[in-house]
This record gives structure tokens, sequence and C-alpha cells, in this order.
């Protein structure tokens, strides 16, 4: 005797009928074993991505987006269980852009575009192998994985520049005198610097990702979500400003004996933790009576099979699409061979001098490194650190490389693009002014990748796109001109100018004979 599903239909040939909650439960399971394909596939970039989680205390709450991701596709099992599970062969195309991103940002060695192209590929893959309702159905749930993606330290310097000057101004409005210098300044009971840990990059990050989950579980209407996102946004950023016066204040007022070590932070996080209670508070006061995960019926009307036939088609296309991409990176490192050595040396028509700082770059280690001392009033120095594209080699532009270091002698007080005509060449650099404890420094920056000549970490991980694509390699050099300075640094950039003027030519020359063959 032939029995039928509990909806009345027959199952179609390949399909599995379930029933009741099971079905929704299911789905659920479905889509978390869906959104395994690209982590195994891209596994290197995901351990690249955990370890950074790891390391860093600023993206450690990453650990905890996958978890609330799986959670809230959980909420969702008896919504799941009304919905057909069909392969969305279009979404394939999506993929293989994603992939062909991720090969682009490997061959560059952009980590961060690696780590977004893999983030992408999770609700990509659920799309292309459950179909357009399941993915629909958990638009947040899979989009919210994105905030995994330790993303955000570029906007670490406009926050210092933020936090300084409202804590500077907060500060003579209260009447206390300040004498400031860059990103130090001084008052009558001692000396404050805002570093990176005072930009308050944590609070932004840990507000933005609670915001997101917040506004989706309190609010429905698009409006709310959005305007409590962007509250999530401004609160720790003005709140951060209010925070480093207070703890400034603070040690002031107890003669230097609170919130200068350990304590610091202590206030710092106790503050920031009132501050979000105080803004989901705020914001309750708008909730709005969700629906909530649907409740299944005991006498469930409508439990769809399983169409294991083109779920299998699905995720053996989805697999294949995956594995083109790692299996390119591959061949193209094998491809590269044998890496030659390298030694840089300039001609230079400057008289050479004595060492005249003991400032050196916090880069990662080069494959070569040129430095002098030229003679002059002031003198000038120039430092070179040549990097070669080789698998696991050092990088040449990276986020983690800086001019100024933060526990050393020469702090980074202020950095900015500045156009410079030099050598009759017109192009911006980089301009940081470095300094502690009355020793400044004036440091003028850029690329120089395969003969050009770019300021912009972008445009640099471009060219060396560009090069790698062409001839097989991404070789390229960060050059630093630098002269001391007492008060105005003008005197430091005409010296520097007059150096490029004669040497900028010689020093092409060499970077020149770096080329591989």
């Amino acid at each position: 005797m032939n029995t039928l599903p509990s909806s009345g239909t027959a199952a179609a040939p390949g399909a599995l009928a379930s029933h009741g909650p099971l079905a929704g439960a299911r789905n659920a399971l479905l889509v978390a074993l869906v959104m395994l394909l690209p982590l195994l596939v891209f596994h290197e970039t995901a351990l690249s991505v955990a370890d950074i989680w790891q390391r860093s205390e600023t993206f450690a709450h990453g650990f905890l987006i996958l978890p609330i991701s799986l959670w809230l596709v959980w909420r969702q099992r008896a919504a799941l269980q009304q919905l057909p599970l069909q392969p969305c062969w279009p979404a394939l195309l999506l993929l293989a852009a994603c992939g062909a991103a991720w090969l682009l940002a490997d061959l560059a060695e952009v980590g961060i575009v690696r780590q977004y192209a893999l983030a992408a590929m999770l609700p990509l893959t659920v799309l292309a192998v459950l179909g357009k309702r399941i993915a629909g159905a958990l638009l947040f749930p899979l989009g919210f994985i994105l905030l995994a993606v330790p993303v955000g330290e570029s906007l670490v310097p406009p926050l210092i520049d933020l936090t300084a000057n409202f804590t500077v101004d907060a500060l003579r409005l209260t009447g206390i005198p300040v004498l400031r210098d860059g990103n130090n300044f001084s008052i009558p009971s001692g000396n404050w610097s805002v570093v990176d840990a005072c930009s308050g990059l944590r609070y932004l990050i840990s507000s933005i990702t609670l915001g997101c989950l917040f506004a989706y579980l309190s609010y429905r209407t698009v409006w709310r979500r959005a305007a409590f996102v962007l509250a999530s946004m401004l609160v720790p950023v003005a709140a951060n400003g209010v925070r480093a016066y207070m703890i400034v204040m603070m040690g002031h007022l107890s003669g230097m004996t609170l919130a200068v070590g350990v304590d610091h932070l202590i206030y710092g996080w106790v503050f920031f933790g009132v501050v979000m209670l105080l803004l989901f508070w705020v914001g309750s006061f708008w909730r709005e009576d969700g629906q909530g995960p649907a409740a299944v019926a005991a006498n469930d009307q409508l439990v769809l099979p399983l169409p294991l036939r083109p779920l299998a088609g699905g995720t053996v296309a989805v697999l294949a699409v995956l594995a083109l991409w790692p299996a390119l990176a591959s061949r193209a490192d094998q491809a590269a061979g044998a890496v030659p050595a390298v030694k840089l040396a300039l001609a230079s028509p400057t008289p050479a001098g004595p060492e005249f700082t003991t400032w050196q770059p916090d880069y990662a280690p080069a494959s070569s490194t040129l430095r002098q001392s030229f003679a002059g009033a002031p003198p000038v120095g120039l430092t070179v650190l040549f990097y070669r594209d080789a698998p696991g080699s050092a990088k040449l532009v990276s986020s983690t490389n800086r001019l100024g270091q933060q526990k050393a002698a020469f702090r980074e007080n202020s950095a900015d693009l500045r156009d410079e005509n030099f050598g009759g060449r017109h192009m911006a650099v980089r301009e940081a002014m470095l300094g502690f404890e009355g020793r400044r420094l004036l440091v003028w920056q850029w690329y120089w990748v395969n003969g050009s000549m770019t300021s912009s970490n972008y445009v640099g991980k471009l060219l060396q796109i560009k090069g790698k694509l062409l001839s097989g390699n991404g070789d390229g050099a960060a050059v630093m001109v630098f002269a001391p300075y007492d008060e105005d640094p003008a005197v430091a950039r005409a010296a520097m100018r007059a150096f490029l003027d004669r040497n900028l030519e010689p020093l092409d020359q060499s970077l020149a004979g770096t080329r591989r063959p």
C-alpha cells in the first residue's frame, strides 16, 4: 500500500519527506552544513582570520559571530519548515566572482580582501545550494557573518586625532592650560599621549556588532533598525572622547596617582559598559513586538520533501567552483620558481655623513635594506626597504607597517599626504612628523613598484597585482627620506627636496636593477 506525505502530495523521485518539527530542524541543520563548504575549501584563509581573533583584543568578538549566526538560523527553523529547497544556479556566477576576487587578493597578498571574499562565500553557498527562499528568509543571519572579518585598523589615525582634539578642547574649556605637540600634550600635572589604545576602535567595533544584533532582534521596520545602528556608530565615538577627558581629569585631580596604570584601561571598559547599557535602555523604549520564531503547529499541513538529487548536484557544483581558485593560486606559487637575491646600493653625488638618528621604521623584515645618512644642514637620511614577492615572504603594503613606534623613542605625532615637486616629478608623499621628548624627525614615504611610485596603499597593491599578472612578480620597495627639525619643518622639507633633486634618478636606477629577468 502506497503512503503519501502528510501534506497530501506525493514525494518526487529522489526526495525524502520529513514530518512536523523535524522538517524545520532539518532545514536549519542543512544551512549550517552548507556554510561549512567554503570554510573547508579555504581553510587557510579561515585560519588566518581566527589567528587575528586570537592575537588581537580588538577583534576577539569574531569568535562569537558564527555561533550567533547559527543561533539566529536555528530561531527560524519553524519558518524554514515551509520553504522549498531548490538550488539557485545563477548564484554560482556570484561565487565565481568571489573566488576570482580571492585569487587576485592572494596574488597581491591582500588579506582583508581574501577574508571578505570568504565571508561572502558563506551566504552565497547557502543561496546556491538551498535556494532563494531559504537565503531570503535568513538574510540578516547570513549577512551578520561579514562582521567577523577583522577590519577597521585604518580608522585608528583619524580616531586618535578626533580623541586628541576633543580632549584638548575639553581641558581648555575646563580652564586647564594645555601645551600640545601632535597627539602628545602637557598639562600642569603631567604629560599625556593619545596612542592606539586610546583611539576607541575596540569600543566602536564592539558597539556596531552589538547594535546590529540588538536592532535586528528588537525592531521590524527598516528605519528604526538603521537609526539604532547609526546611533551605535556615533555614540561610542563621542563617548570615547568623554572617556579620555575623564581619565586625564582623574589623573590631574589625583596628582597623577589614579588612571595612569592598569586602572586606566579598567575605567575605560567600565565606562564603555555603562554607555552601552544606556544605549540599549534608550533603544528599548522604541522596541517593536517582533513576530519571533514561528511556533510549529502540532498538525502541520505543509511538510515539504527533501530533494536529494538537486541538492547533491548543487553541492557538487558549488564545490567545483570553490576548489578552482585555490588550485590556480597553488599553480601560480609553483610557477614563481626560485627568487633571486638582491642587494641595494646608491651611487649618490651627495657626500655621506654620520648617523644622526636611531629611528627605524616599524616594518616587516625586508629582503634587502639600504640605509644611508648624508651631510647637510640639516642632514638627510635615506632608508629603502625592498621586498621580494615570494610565497610566505613579508609584505610590502601592510596595515602593520608603521613609520612610528608605539613604545620607542619616535612616535608618530601626525601624518598626512603632501604634494611635492622633486627630481623633475610631481607626486604626493606621505609626510609623518615623529617625535618624543624634544627630538623631532620629518619623514617622507612612498612605494616603488616596478618603476612606478605612489604613496597610496591601495594603488601600491594594484601595482603589485599588475606586475604579478604581466611579469610574474610583484616586487617593490618602501622609500623613506627623513631629516631632523626643531620648530619649523619647512627647513627639513627644503633639505629633503634638494637631496631628492640630486638623488632621485640614481635611486630609481638602483631599484630598477632589482628587477627579475
